[in-house]
């Protein structure tokens, strides 16, 4: 077990099998060194996090649903690093989708979840540029959706 797998081990996480994408589309693309995954909805091992956020669903959680998405994130770069999370050297840039309606406004707060998860995991390497929007709706009816862009060697 590498040094990230084994920081992620002792905050608790075991990376799944990256999940498989829900449509045409592929779960990653690398380009050189640079690997872009898809977006990653938020999901754990009891099935889909839905609703909204700011209805349905409070910040927090809502920061939790992004905080799966995190872990399906590396789960992603683990598959298109052939196994080896080690060859990760940095998140790059990542754009959060919140399923909220027009009128919230704590996008960024609950995007944290999954920010503060990748620095907490990865140290600097987790540090990234970013964005968080609101959807007014996402697929399934999950509350949140994140993409990432991930430099590897």
């Amino acid at each position: 077990m590498g040094q990230i797998e084994s920081r992620l081990a002792e905050l608790g996480v075991t990376l799944a099998t990256a999940p498989a994408p829900a449509a045409n589309y592929v779960p990653y693309v690398v380009v050189g060194d640079i690997v872009y995954v898809s977006g990653q909805v938020s999901q754990n091992a009891d099935g889909m996090i839905t609703g909204k956020v700011g209805d349905d669903l409070t910040v927090e959680q809502g920061a939790a649903a992004a905080k799966a998405c995190a872990i399906s994130l590396l789960s992603q770069v683990k598959a298109a690093c052939d196994g080896d999370l080690e060859r990760l050297v940095r998140v790059v840039k990542l754009t959060g989708f919140v399923n909220s309606h027009g009128d919230f406004a704590q996008q960024p707060g609950v995007v944290n979840g999954c920010s503060d998860f990748l620095v907490e995991a990865l140290g600097d390497k987790g540090r990234h540029a970013r964005s968080a929007v609101s959807a007014g709706s996402l697929p399934f009816n999950v509350a949140v959706e994140i993409e990432g862009i991930f430099q590897i060697k």
